[in-house]
């Protein structure tokens, strides 16, 4: 029988989903007759993971108090650790007030269905002055530069609404990823029926190519693990990313034939990326403790977009701003992966230091994403053909 590990900051799982059918009923009927505003993708994002367990402890949406303590020193004002504010921005509140029940409505579904029912515990307004520390805070972009994250996150408005909430759906991840969205206490329950103890866990936005997959197994293999959780990103992205549904196909082939059985679970979680480089690997260490890993996977440029990021940061960020007792859960720090011709196999690169760089096979995205577009496999020491074939398939469907 295995022994999880403990969740972050609770003996239990805290997930906030109506599970029993007869209160979410009662809490349905009742949502149809409340005040209710449509939110932003990011506040319904969070609302999924808060349903799902992956945010335990937290009860709901943060105050500004929480939100700027967070933003600052990672630690709510009660001192929690945690890594990035979970909040509930909106351009207005219009006459919603402390106190107040309110619905909230789903902006990724048509028709704008009630997500979750909130007490709303406050109604406070951030200054310009405060978006902008928390924006810097989070996503620390350099002077001037433009960020998709924190372009994102500015473009919800200033006015936060903080409190309690009970979650009724999974948006539209459930609906259309059956096999792959797991809360994460299914995770959990799925590690204990495996009989796993140590578990690493893998996040990708992207399908898998041989250099992750042997990452990988160099993770499993160097911990001692009994299990690997892929667990993929099921929300937005940004223009020019992967859809979901193919980076799932990709990687169930990956997994079927080139993992042991028992050894691999694929699965996926309801959020929209961040793009918060440090910031954001931190908070993805703190739900994959949530769903029962041991250990994770953080490589160069974790949760990175363009140059924004230096190759290690998410990395460093554990070791200078992560308190030593904050976090169970294990880092595995992985370098760049690839293909090394001198040794024939997949390394790290930092590993192989009499290498020079035309002693690996180096593949830069453009390049494979024109090929795939061609219909050309990448060489086999950078893609395993069958998955290649799906990414073929893929973007010959978009050009025709």
């Amino acid at each position: 029988m295995s022994k999880l590990v403990a969740p972050h900051g609770s003996d239990e799982l805290n997930p906030l989903y109506v599970s029993d059918a007869a209160e979410r009923e009662v809490l349905q009927q009742e949502a149809e007759g409340l005040p209710s505003i449509v939110v932003s993708s990011a506040t319904a994002a969070n609302a999924v993971m808060l349903a799902g367990g992956y945010f335990n402890p937290l009860t709901g949406y943060m105050n500004k108090a929480d939100a700027l303590s967070v933003a600052n020193n990672m630690h709510t004002t009660s001192g929690l650790f945690w890594p990035t504010p979970v909040l509930n921005l909106v351009e207005d509140a219009g006459s919603i007030k402390a106190g107040d029940r309110i619905a909230l409505r789903d902006p990724n579904v048509s028709g704008n269905p009630v997500l979750a029912v909130m007490d709303v515990e406050a109604v406070e307004a951030f200054t310009d002055e405060e978006m902008a520390t928390m924006t810097q805070q989070i996503y620390r972009p350099a002077e001037g530069e433009a960020h998709i994250g924190a372009d994102t996150f500015n473009s919800q408005g200033k006015v936060c609404l903080s409190g309690a909430i009970k979650v009724l759906n999974f948006s539209y991840f459930q609906s259309e990823f059956p096999d792959t969205f797991r809360t994460a206490v299914e995770i959990r329950n799925e590690i204990t029926e495996r009989g796993w103890n140590k578990v690493v866990a893998f996040q990708t936005r992207n399908p898998m190519h041989l250099a992750h997959e042997e990452l990988c197994h160099m993770a499993m293999d160097r911990l001692g693990c009994d299990g690997l959780v892929i667990h993929m990103l099921l929300g937005k992205l940004k223009k020019g990313d992967i859809p979901a549904p193919v980076r799932d196909a990709a990687i169930r082939k990956m997994v079927e034939l080139y993992f042991p059985p028992n050894s691999a679970m694929v699965t996926g979680y309801g959020f929209d990326m961040l793009y918060a480089g440090p910031k954001e690997a931190v908070l993805h260490a703190v739900f994959r403790q949530n769903m029962g890993a041991t250990h994770f996977i953080i490589g160069r440029d974790h949760a990175g977009v363009g140059d924004h990021y230096g190759a290690f940061d998410a990395q460093e960020i554990f070791d200078k701003e992560v308190p030593k007792d904050a976090l169970k859960i294990e880092i595995f720090r992985a370098d760049h992966t690839a293909y090394s011709k001198k040794l024939d196999k997949v390394v790290m690169m930092c590993e192989a230091p009499d290498h020079k760089k035309e002693d690996f096979v180096l593949l830069s995205g453009t390049k494979v994403r024109e090929m795939l577009g061609q219909g050309i496999a990448p060489p086999k020491e950078f893609s395993r053909p069958e998955v290649a074939q799906i990414l073929i398939d893929y973007y010959q469907s978009e050009n025709d």
